[in-house]
């Protein structure tokens, strides 16, 4: 149904029908009637054609953003990243489905390629794919997903970063980091919630959304996570930091977002005039610590990080490989 909105200069009609939205400025309301009837009975018109030939690929993008990605955990990204595929000239964004071929897709993925790291590449590919097969199996406007035919950048190697003791120290020195005083900062916050990180191999967005009624004796719930919900075992140490938080915050354990605690972290970082790690490094350290200590095995690993396949722990174990040798004497 039509829409009409009153400007200065006369009167702005508003169409939506099947996610097609236009919009036009007319001297008068009458005028604006109109046009707003006149197109809606030409989209509608278009019933005989097929569903790709109908919907353009900014409708798709508008649709799976408005109604699939908000049942997401991570839709602020997927928000973000859809809103730039509709400003993206690279993109057939305006032309029927039939023009999203898997041609159209590998030129936008080269094009792409000349500006971004393959790993945003990849993530890009994977979110277009994911819609476009939303399209094909729920939405019947398509037959085929032609992301599944277009040739995928090689993967990025895994991380192999292990943040020394003497980093640690340098940017917990830079977060204002004190035993001796209550947790008053939120950059002292963020320092104990990177020591956190180190003893349990918790997630950024884990640490943070940590509550007071999820932490047990010596555990704490994870009701929300990238993969499954699980419970983290907390080690004496991990207990102290816990500790050390209580009064910062009523209902979080260390009170404060995930993006200032990555804000805040890179500062520090930088500060230290430090290089080559980021925070979730701080997993790969604790993932290592771990199994070097001889206290925790592979399968015990697994079950801590909410790892389904033991393959995840050769990626986070990264052990030097003197101290291999010096296990082997």
């Amino acid at each position: 149904m039509a829409s009409f909105k009153q400007h200065a200069k006369g009167w702005r009609a508003f169409i939506c029908i099947n996610y097609q939205r236009e919009s036009a400025m007319f001297r008068t309301k009458r005028e604006a009637e109109i046009w707003a009837s006149r197109r809606e009975t030409e989209i509608r018109s278009g019933a005989n054609l097929t569903a790709s030939e109908k919907y353009t690929l900014a409708q798709t993008i508008e649709r799976y953003r408005d109604e699939v990605s908000p049942t997401k955990r991570g839709h602020n990204w997927e928000f973000l990243r859809l809103n730039a595929f509709l400003r993206d000239k690279m993109l057939p964004i305006n032309k029927p489905l039939t023009h999203c071929t898997s041609d159209a897709i590998g030129k936008y993925r080269d094009a792409r390629l000349k500006l971004v790291a393959k790993s945003t590449v990849l993530r890009e590919l994977g979110l277009l794919s994911s819609m476009l097969e939303e399209a094909r199996r729920e939405w019947k406007w398509i037959e085929t997903n032609p992301v599944k035919d277009v040739r995928k950048p090689r993967a990025p190697d895994h991380r192999n970063v292990i943040i020394t003791k003497s980093q640690i120290k340098q940017i917990l020195k830079h977060l204002d980091y004190s035993l001796e005083y209550p947790v008053r900062s939120i950059s002292c916050a963020c320092g104990f919630a990177f020591l956190f990180a180190l003893r349990t191999g918790m997630r950024a967005g884990e640490i943070c959304g940590l509550t007071w009624a999820n932490v047990k004796d010596d555990y704490c719930i994870l009701p929300v996570t990238k993969t499954v919900p699980r419970n983290v075992p907390l080690s004496k140490k991990s207990k102290l930091i816990v500790d050390k938080m209580k009064g910062f915050d009523k209902e979080y354990v260390f009170g404060i977002k995930a993006n200032t605690l990555d804000a805040m972290f890179r500062r520090a970082r930088n500060r230290a005039k430090l290089e080559g790690f980021t925070f979730h490094d701080a997993r790969h350290t604790a993932a290592t610590w771990m199994v070097n200590s001889g206290k925790v095995n592979v399968l015990e690993l697994c079950k801590i990080f909410g790892w389904s396949d033991t393959k995840q722990a050769l990626t986070y174990f990264n052990p030097n490989v003197s101290d291999l040798s010096k296990k082997l004497d």
